[in-house]
């Protein structure tokens, strides 16, 4: 190959169109590696060459920590930048002004050096001699003193001037350099240097000058030219590959591969025979001629090797960085793994490609991990593998990444260049985040930084569509101001900029001063305008830009065609638009028919209609496309009538449509949302088979089913499809995956994808699997969402970053942490990075496991990781926290979430009042709807009916009350939740009248009352005595139809049992059968409770014959209901003898029946009777009652203690009923430290609640509802033990309050509030009724600590064992109450004669002896009759002193004004 004496390679990096990265240009020693002009449209080459110098060209200045000290060369070149106009739309697109086209690097070869960029020279400058040095030194001054007097050249002045001064002798190469240097600040200048050489027959042109002005031509865009003196000089030269490559060099610029091609084949048809330079080249050309196609690089490869030649590192750099530019990541694996096979060592530029590749897919970390790598591969990262990287993390968003990546590049001695500067501008803008653009901009002009005019227009187009056009303008005016011309691309973003701001006038002035500035608009520019003119109705101005327009060779696209025929038919500009309909059709090609589908889209239908007819009278064939989209702009208009008139004429003029008249008809009617009409149409054409094989009418009828959600019928319309052997394009492909996911069959949806894909049909959009995935994970099958995910890898290599999320999102669901935990890991290694939503899912994932406690652990680690985490993921954590009823955690989340400055939504606290509310949290509740209504939000409906609940919850009814008149107030309409929660207030609160009004009035208002608030109702009535009104409910929802269950039945048996009806009860059995409600035993046992609450034992027992005779396998509940109605009646001995019956017919004794016997001796009288019901127990089989009544109880702890477990798994509360019978016997026979033994061993096994008493919480209320009065009055004397301990000690310290709860029901016929009542008065307890809530004993703190002092009652509140078992119970059960035997008479006679007194009086009377305590009630019974008369006396002398007053008073007539 014929090589130059100082030639080296030129390899050439072209960028392709790139809006803010440039590429560098290196000079290295004998080899140059330059980048060119970006590519731009011809004819803008002369306007828009605005110089840009890229100071990272020398080795020393992109490796400075190296410290290399190179000599110079060659005369220093600069390197040519001129901005490209890409093609977009009409509207600038996003002026995404494209950082990432300008990271992949396009090697292109000419044959104007040999030397390969990684392969060493063999023509690298060697050791010379004194005369070689001096010979070179002369030549290089030689050419730099022409080159500088020529490129000194006024305009007017000719190159000639110089050459003809003859200064210097010059040689055939010097004339080469000479050329060349000429050639890289001026082309023109060069090309004359060209012909003067020729005109003057000095100079016979060789392969060197030819492949020389062709690579200055070339490189200049100048394609004609070159053609020119190609066609003119390769005859005299022969056939030379320098000068094929160089031809071929200029073809390539331009993507012309054709040409390229051509060429090699002239090569090999003259004898001159390609080499490897020729391959790159022709390699570099079809890579710039279109996209790659799936292993275009392997062939491309393989085709280099068919030639005898082996691939160098230019070639596989070249397609690594066409990939690159095209984000082909698969296709970059590919050639890289194929140039490791073949022993090809990757060089920097390598890496530099393949880390470009690798930020442009969206793994920026996979990129980072490659550039950390480059130092063990031997290689130092240069300015361009910074810049690389930088804009990997900057595509991202990424900031804190990018400025520690900025840091390290400027610890390396790398400052930040234009390219750094404007790929971070650019990532500011894209986040909106204008104003830090703004500040780098100007920060960059202070570091010596030129802007260049991608800075200008990155800036301009953020500002703009940030509506900051004033700033966008201004800018426009520096840039001018700067020197920097700017490009097509830059005054259409800030057209569009005013064209957003709706200032058209600017706009169309920036437009004109581009034009008059020589900047030719080019198709983006004139569609741009035309639309602003369009849109602001500038009918004349847009008509004249559309026929300028068109005069340059450009034609509107679609969307702009159908833009301009509506302004011109609102505009009523008839011949205007034929003009537009002759260019359709004589510059685009279109057909009547496709013109008419035009005309009707933009509203000229007259007119359409008239191109569709003339079209089928002149024979064209009748296109199904253009007809359904006609037809289906019609129906969208309403224009239904027309449409079937142009059906009709189609019927009469054209033969045989009727098929396609039919799909047409069913497309119109689903167009016109009358899906029921076209599916009737589609039915009956069905059964006449009277079907094309069209897609269109399917389309229509599955997407109109799958927008009116049904869903079935779009799944039955698909299956006559398939059958039909019409084949579904990828839209109805995609529509039916997500039907099939809507209906819970992803399987389904899986299958369709797979068919799809080996059908061609390349589902790209993401979203259909992320359906599928998202499908699969809601029925739990997780490990086929791994498969559609690796099916997804395995076919693109690069996965979504939504599809990840959907697998994260699909193991949370199954509750698969650890594998959700592994994809998120997996994003963070390979890219993308996660989100929000990847945070989100891996805290569900961890909550379904069941590792809620460790959910802080996985925030810190993200935390740690780089992570903030956002409002969203507070909010999951927040709902976590709140269903599990964490109060204290979501307290702690909710001030976490404020102190970051993340502001409450409604949805926050809607979740935080109803947390409140099931908590009973009634301060917090408040506190959160004042804090709620200062944020400015209005609590909902749902709020309000949270909070009807928790006062209703606490029988608060006077707030509940205000609460639903609030409601009303706010106008809001009460739903079923609120009357639901009204009625059953009313029933707790025994006013179960006034519950039925409300629930006529919910009827009044459509709503219908649930199954529960009927049941509390006829329940409260019940409590009431309220007999019928009960009954009436009850039959009336008996005659409306409704399905009653169970328990409406058992609760109208009590009714009738407890008011003595028992035939009714008896009725309801039948009753029961009629409703299909089986009685079961439990039913007969509540008959048996009946009767035996009213002591009739022996009705009882004949429910219990009854039952036997049914067969039924009975158990002891139906004899402990018999066996008790004995013992409640006295009748121990028949009680003991059913007892013996039960256990002779097979029968063992449980907890019922213990419970049963040990209840009786409890309220037995006589230590006696007691002991023949405990020993009774103890004969059939069970003895520890009696044996802890007669023996040392300590014991006995540990039989109880297992007696207890075997019992608190069983159903019934057997534990609980057991216990509370228990401590109720010990306790009435003076066995009191057993019984707070047994009553604190209940409390450890959670058989009581813990709270049962709250001192130590600081609180020291008491909860003692559901207990027993034995029970009950054992909690009351240790808790008085604990606040005395608390009040002596002074800690805890107690409230303002002390609250007891005693509530209002009965256990077993016994009144806990009666009960504590008597005990508490007796000792004289500062403890009075509350006021305001029945059921609740309230006393003031202080009053309650000095009585605890002082009271002689509180001296010795040990409970201790009596010495023995005393004669007589010390307990008695009166009127439901509960109380000591010795109290009975004093009790009965102070409540009969006095009534409700004070607890201090009532202790007073109780002391007193029976004489004493009769003339204490006397005298306070006279005491207030006096009293009661001093008041009327006092009432009555006062009204006498306001009458007289009111007779002393003067009575004075004012004169009335006469009106003038």
């Amino acid at each position: 190959m014929a090589m130059s004496c100082n030639g080296g390679l030129v390899v050439t990096f072209a960028s392709p169109t790139s809006k803010v990265c440039m590429n560098t240009s290196i000079s290295c020693s004998s080899s140059h590696i330059s980048t060119p002009s970006l590519n731009e449209h011809s004819n803008d080459s002369s306007s828009n060459n605005s110089t840009f110098s890229y100071s990272r060209a020398s080795p020393s200045e992109r490796w400075p920590h190296l410290q290399l000290q190179l000599a110079e060369t060659y005369p220093s070149s600069q390197t040519h930048f001129s901005p490209t106009s890409p093609q977009l739309t009409h509207v600038v697109k996003e002026a995404e002004l494209s950082l990432e086209s300008s990271k992949s690097e396009t090697l292109e070869v000419n044959d104007e050096t040999q030397e390969k960029l990684g392969r060493v020279s063999k023509t690298r400058v060697k050791k010379m001699s004194k005369l070689a040095l001096k010979r070179a030194k002369d030549w290089r001054e030689r050419v730099k003193f022409l080159t500088d007097r020529i490129l000194g050249l006024e305009q007017d002045q000719f190159v000639a001037d110089v050459l003809d001064d003859r200064k210097v002798q010059m040689t055939p190469t010097d004339f080469c350099f000479l050329v060349k240097y000429v050639g890289q600040e001026n082309w023109q200048r060069a090309l004359e240097v060209y012909e003067w050489l020729s005109l003057k027959n000095w100079y016979s042109p060789n392969a060197r000058m030819l492949a020389t002005i062709l690579a200055v031509l070339g490189k200049a865009n100048q394609e004609i030219l070159a053609v020119e003196i190609f066609t003119r000089a390769e005859p005299a030269v022969g056939n030379t590959v320098q000068i094929y490559n160089a031809m071929m060099g200029v073809y390539a610029r331009n993507g012309r591969f054709q040409k390229v091609q051509e060429l090699l084949d002239l090569m090999r048809k003259r004898g001159c025979e390609p080499d490897l330079v020729s391959f790159n080249t022709l390699i570099n050309a079809r890579l710039k001629a279109g996209a790659m196609v799936p292993d275009l690089a392997i062939k491309l490869l393989n085709e280099v090797r068919r030639s005898g030649l082996r691939p160098d590192i230019i070639t596989y750099n070249t397609l690594i960085s066409a990939c690159s530019r095209e984000s082909n990541l698969e296709e970059t694996m590919k050639v890289f793994d194929d140039m490791d096979s073949h022993n090809c060592q990757p060089d920097l530029w390598t890496y530099n490609a393949m880390i470009s590749v690798y930020g442009r897919c969206g793994m920026a970390y996979k990129a980072e991990q490659l550039f950390r790598d480059l130092e063990s591969k031997g290689f130092f990262p240069d300015a361009v593998t910074y810049n690389s990287l930088l804009y990997a993390f900057a595509r991202e968003g990424n900031v804190d990444k990018v400025k520690e990546i900025c840091e390290e590049m400027i610890e390396m001695g790398f400052g930040r260049d234009e390219m750094t500067y404007n790929t971070i501008i650019h990532m500011y803008g894209k986040q909106g985040q204008h104003e830090l653009g703004l500040q780098l901009y100007k920060d960059m002009k202070l570091s010596g930084r030129n802007p260049d005019v991608v800075t200008y227009t990155v800036l301009i187009d953020s500002l703009g569509k940030a509506n900051k056009i004033k700033e966008a303008s201004n800018l426009m005016s520096e840039m001018l101001d700067a020197g920097v011309k700017p490009t097509v691309r830059t005054c259409s973003a800030l057209i569009c900029g005013y064209a957003k701001a709706g200032m058209a006038v600017e706009a169309e002035d920036t437009f004109n001063c581009m034009r008059k500035s020589g900047i030719r608009p080019d198709f983006l520019a004139y569609s741009v305008m035309l639309d602003i003119l369009l849109r602001c109705n500038e009918i004349t101005k847009a008509w004249v830009m559309y026929q300028e327009m068109v005069r340059d060779g450009f034609t509107p696209d679609n969307i702009l065609y159908e833009v301009m025929l509506q302004a011109l038919t609102k505009e009523n500009k008839v011949e205007e638009i034929k003009m537009v309909v002759g260019d359709m059709k004589e510059l685009c090609g279109m057909n009547l028919q496709t013109i008419s589908s035009f005309l009707v889209k933009g509203e000229c239908y007259d007119l359409a209609v008239q191109m569709l007819r003339l079209g089928i009278s002149n024979g064209e064939a009748l296109d199904d496309e253009n007809l359904l989209s006609i037809l289906s702009s019609y129906s969208s208009s309403g224009r239904h009538k027309e449409a079937c008139e142009v059906l009709e004429f189609l019927k009469e003029h054209t033969e045989g449509p009727s098929k396609l008249i039919t799909e047409a008809l069913v497309v119109v009617l689903c167009e016109a949302c009358q899906l029921d009409a076209a599916l009737k149409e589609y039915s009956n054409a069905r059964e006449s088979g009277s079907f094309s094989r069209s897609s269109t009418m399917y389309e229509s009828l599955i997407r109109c089913c799958e927008e009116n959600k049904l869903l079935t019928e779009a799944s039955q319309i698909f299956t006559e499809m398939r059958f039909c052997g019409v084949e579904p394009p990828e839209c109805i492909m995609k529509c039916m995956i997500r039907v099939y996911c809507k209906m819970g069959f992803p399987e389904t949806a899986h299958c369709l994808i797979n068919q799809a894909e080996v059908q061609g049909l390349l589902l790209d959009n993401s979203i259909i699997y992320v359906d599928v995935i998202e499908a699969y994970g809601k029925v739990k099958l997780w490990q086929k969402a791994e498969s559609v995910v690796g099916n997804v890898r395995q076919r693109y290599m690069n996965v979504d970053r939504k599809i990840w999320n959907a697998l994260i999102q699909a193991y949370a669901a199954s509750g698969c942490y650890e594998r959700a935990r592994a994809v998120f890991n997996t994003m963070m290694r390979d890219g993308p990075s996660p989100t929000v939503d990847s945070i989100n899912g891996l805290l569900e994932a961890l909550v379904v496991d069941g590792r809620l406690s460790e959910i802080y652990v996985v925030i810190e680690q993200l935390q740690d990781m780089g992570f903030k985490i956002s409002k969203s993921s507070i909010l999951l954590m927040l709902d976590i926290f709140a269903e599990a009823g964490n109060l204290f955690e979501v307290k702690k989340i909710y001030s976490g979430m404020k102190a970051a400055g993340y502001f409450p939504t409604m949805h926050l606290y809607r979740i935080m009042i109803r947390l409140f509310c099931k908590g009973k949290r009634v301060r917090d509740v408040e506190a959160m709807v004042s804090e709620m209504e200062e944020a400015g939000f209005k609590p909902d409906l749902s709020i309000w009916n949270s909070m009807l609940k928790l006062y209703s919850g606490i029988e608060d009814y006077k707030r509940t009350a205000q609460i639903y008149q609030q409601i009303i107030e706010a106008r809001l309409e009460p739903d079923e939740d609120t009357y639901n929660t009204l009625i059953i207030m009313y029933c707790r609160d025994r006013r179960p009248e006034e519950g039925l009004s409300l629930m006529h009035e919910m009827r009044k208002a459509g709503l219908e009352p649930k199954l529960d608030t009927f049941k509390s109702l006829i329940s409260a009535f019940g409590k009431q005595e309220l007999l019928e009104q009960a009954e009436e409910l009850f039959n009336d929802l008996l005659s409306k139809g409704y399905k009653l269950d169970r328990s409406f039945f058992h609760t109208m048996m009590k009714i009738y049992g407890n008011s003595g009806n028992h035939s009714k009860a008896e009725n309801l059995l039948s009753m029961m059968k009629k409703a299909g409600v089986k009685p079961t035993i439990a039913t007969m046992h509540m008959l048996m409770v009946s009767y035996g609450s009213s002591g009739q034992p022996q009705q009882a027992e004949k429910v219990l014959a009854n039952l036997k005779e049914t067969g039924l396998n009975l158990t002891t509940l139906p004899y402990s209901s018999l066996i008790n109605a004995y013992l409640q009646n006295g009748d121990y001995n028949v009680g003991i003898q059913k007892l013996m019956e039960m256990k002779m017919e097979g029968l063992e004794v449980d907890h019922r029946i213990w419970t049963c016997f040990i209840r009786a001796a409890s309220l037995s009288q006589y230590t006696s009777e007691a002991i023949v019901l405990l020993n009774a127990l103890r004969n059939a089989g069970f003895d520890l009652p009696i044996r802890l009544m007669t023996e040392k109880s300590e014991l006995l702890f540990s039989e109880l203690e297992s007696c207890l477990d075997k019992l608190e798994p069983v159903e019934d509360s057997a534990a609980f009923n057991f216990v509370n019978s228990l401590v109720d016997l010990l306790w009435a026979f003076e066995h009191r430290a057993t019984a707070s033994w047994v009553f604190q061993l209940a409390v450890k096994k959670n058989i009581y609640r813990h709270d049962v008493f709250r001192v130590a919480d600081k609180d020291w209320g008491a909860d003692f509802r559901k207990l027993s009065a034995g029970s009950a009055l054992v909690a009351l004397t240790l808790w008085l033990d604990h606040m005395q301990d608390a009040s002596l000690q002074g800690y805890p310290e107690s409230p303002k309050s002390v609250v007891l709860i005693t509530g209002t029901s009965e256990y077993n016929m016994v009144s806990l509030n009666s009960t504590l009542k008597a005990c508490l008065w007796e000792m004289g307890s500062p403890f009075l009724p509350c006021k305001t809530r029945s059921g609740l004993l309230v006393a003031k703190a202080h009053s309650l600590r000095m009585w605890l002092k002082d009271s002689p009652f509180c001296l010795d509140l040990e409970l201790k064992n009596a010495p023995s078992l005393p004669e007589l119970s010390s307990m008695q059960l009166i009127e439901g109450c509960f109380i000591r035997r010795g109290l009975v008479p004093a009790f009965k006679d102070i409540t009969e004669r006095l009534g409700l007194v004070r607890p201090k009086k009532f202790a007073r009377l109780a002391l007193l002896s029976d004489e004493k305590r009769e003339k204490a009630i006397e005298a306070d019974i006279e005491g207030g009759k006096e009293k009661l008369e001093k008041l009327k006396l006092k009432v009555g002398s006062k009204r006498t002193r306001v009458v007289k007053k009111l007779r002393k008073r003067k009575f004075i007539r004012r004169p009335l004004s006469n009106p003038k």
